[in-house]
């Protein structure tokens, strides 16, 4: 007997156990179940009040698109109308101004044959004048206007050269005649002395402000300088060959005549270029020739 009460016991306890087990089951089940309906009202009223959002947006824009095109229609509207009456109105305008000139003119016509028989019958009355010679009227002479002075373009050869104005040759004066030998010896000693004159005076600048700066961008510039001085006066060196040359062509008698063709190179290109050697078509065929074969040789330029 006390075994089976044991054993009652037993599968009593065990049956509580169950049944708490289970009960706390259910329990966890259906607050699951609440929590996931919590979630699922709140998303819906989440996404219900973002629609109503947007859809307020919306009827705000589309009432502010609405509002703006009856404001430009209306804007419209009444510049027609503003344009319409406006021109209603100078209609009128000129149709009155049309109508008080023509009346204007009527009023003068039938007043002018009164005039004209009231004239008629005083000079009727009147006694026959003397005839008087008829005096013509002056008539007011126009001023002309004043003519204006056309530009003339400064030709760059009619200014002096080196001091020594261009040379004008007379009618029938022969090709390089005495005077325009002297005139052109005249342009080449007044050229070469104002070169030695600058090469005196590099020198003499290039003894003066030669010193040993500190500064190493002082020193660099300093050089830089002096070899463009250098470069310069190495080129007026080459000129003042060429002079030379000039110079002595004139002592010769052939100075003024191409090397290649034996041809005139011309007073104008001599004013231009006084140590000039070749006519102007001659240094055209030789520029040509230096461009084709790439020819360095400079002593006729």
């Amino acid at each position: 007997m006390p075994a089976k009460k044991a054993a009652t016991k037993k599968r009593k306890k065990v049956t509580v156990s169950r049944k708490k087990v289970a009960t706390r089951k259910t329990v966890a089940k259906k607050k699951v179940a609440r929590k996931k309906v919590v979630k699922k009202a709140v998303n819906k009223k989440k996404v219900v009040k973002k629609k109503a959002a947007k859809k307020a947006v919306g009827k705000k824009k589309v009432a502010k698109k609405k509002a703006a095109k009856k404001a430009v229609g209306k804007k419209k509207v009444a510049k027609k109308k503003a344009a319409k009456k406006t021109a209603s109105k100078k209609k009128v305008a000129k149709k009155k101004g049309s109508k008080k000139t023509a009346s204007k003119k009527n009023i003068s016509r039938k007043k002018a044959p009164v005039k004209k028989k009231v004239a008629a019958k005083a000079a009727s009355k009147k006694k026959p004048a003397t005839p008087k010679t008829a005096v013509r009227k002056k008539t007011p002479v126009r001023k002309k206007a004043p003519v204006r002075a056309a530009k003339r373009r400064r030709n760059p050869l009619s200014g002096p050269i080196h001091g020594i104005a261009p040379y004008s040759p007379a009618r029938g004066e022969e090709y390089m005649s005495d005077a325009q030998l002297d005139h052109f010896r005249e342009i080449l000693s007044a050229w070469k002395s104002e070169l030695i004159v600058e090469v005196d005076r590099t020198v003499h600048h290039m003894q003066d402000e030669a010193a040993n700066f500190p500064d190493p961008n002082d020193r660099a510039t300093q050089e830089s300088e002096f070899g463009l001085e250098l470069r310069t006066r190495d080129r007026e060196r080459k000129l003042l060959r060429k002079i030379d040359s000039a110079l002595a062509r004139i002592d010769d008698g052939s100075y003024g005549f191409c090397d290649r063709t034996g041809e005139e190179i011309g007073l104008k290109r001599l004013e231009a270029r006084p140590v000039a050697t070749l006519s102007l078509e001659a240094q055209e065929r030789r520029e040509l020739s230096e461009r084709q074969f790439r020819d360095s040789d400079d002593r006729y330029r």
